[in-house]
């Protein structure tokens, strides 16, 4: 047991530090192929931070661990709304505004989503079809947001693009060591979270939704305190609207096209009212206003820390 915690923290810890080397390398790979920002922005908000959950719920589900897949999606989304961006509002030394437009699609678009993966699950099994159909929502959520870019619309300033990329050969070594080390670091969690919970007396759907999914949500939670303190706020709303789209989609989706997740019932009918609930009071409160100021992180605080 006691080999198993310690090989659960050192793979966090080494998840972290990989993730941020697959995100540096990522941007640097866009900026050689001067691609528009937009898509830049992508590729650091989602696609990049987003990495360990996808890493985590893929192995768990090819383990058949359906409930430590799902849970980390749903967990996920849970942890980045109420804990990484109270964050953004702690750490930003000026109101962070939110733009009318993007929140809007993101908004539908997220609704949208959570509903309808919800009304997959809710039989107690997420099948290949279904996660198929959410991988379907992710590529237009993707060509969506390209399409945003080409009509004057950036997620990232132009400031971003400033700094000279690393030569190539730097930029797919970072690449390509971040994304083996996210990928082995991710399969001891799964190994060993497991035998952490048995041994503590925890059900493992707990030490799912607390454990793994808000270890995984670290570079999303670390992007978030950079992005704030930089002035950049907006930046880290937008990473947390990204990722709450590609766990739905993306990761929830990719896991059950390798393997149909089958989770009680009892557990669906928890988690997933429980993030629709946090999505819904999240983007209602950027709603007030259009600005993210610390009273609003503050509920949502409130909300993680009565989830947990």
């Amino acid at each position: 047991v006691g080999t198993a915690a310690l090989l659960m923290v050192a793979a966090f810890v080494v998840l972290a530090k990989c993730a941020d080397w697959l995100v540096e390398g990522a941007v640097d790979f866009a900026l050689h192929l001067k691609v528009p920002p937009i898509l830049i922005g992508i590729v650091i908000v989602s696609v990049g931070t987003t990495t360990p959950e996808l890493a985590v719920s893929v192995s768990a589900a090819l383990s058949g661990n359906a409930q430590m897949a799902l849970g980390n999606a749903v967990g996920s989304v849970i942890y980045d709304d109420g804990l990484a961006l109270p964050l953004v509002a702690f750490f930003s030394p000026v109101v962070v505004l939110i733009d009318k437009g993007v929140l809007r699609s993101a908004a539908i678009f997220l609704i949208t989503v959570g509903l309808l993966a919800y009304f997959m699950a809710f039989d107690g099994t997420l099948s290949r079809g279904e996660g198929a159909i959410l991988v379907v929502g992710f590529v237009c959520y993707l060509l969506y947001t390209y399409w945003e870019h080409r009509h004057g619309r950036s997620v990232v300033d132009e400031e971003e693009l400033d700094h000279e990329p690393r030569p190539w050969l730097n930029t797919i070594l970072l690449m390509a060591g971040g994304l083996v080390g996210v990928l082995v670091s991710s399969k001891g969690i799964v190994i060993a979270a497991p035998i952490v919970a048995r041994a503590m007396g925890i059900s493992n759907i707990i030490i799912t939704l607390v454990v793994v999914a808000l270890g995984t949500s670290i570079p999303e939670i670390a992007t978030c305190i950079v992005a704030a303190r930089k002035r950049q706020g907006a930046l880290a709303i937008g990473n947390i609207l990204g990722a709450d789209i590609l766990n739905i989609c993306w990761i929830a989706g990719a896991s059950a096209v390798v393997n149909d997740l089958v989770v009680d019932t009892d557990v669906i009918h928890f988690m997933f009212p429980a993030m629709i609930l946090i999505v819904l009071t999240m983007l209602g409160l950027m709603r007030i206003g259009y600005r993210f100021e610390r009273w609003k992180s503050l509920i949502l605080l409130i909300m993680c820390v009565t989830y947990l």
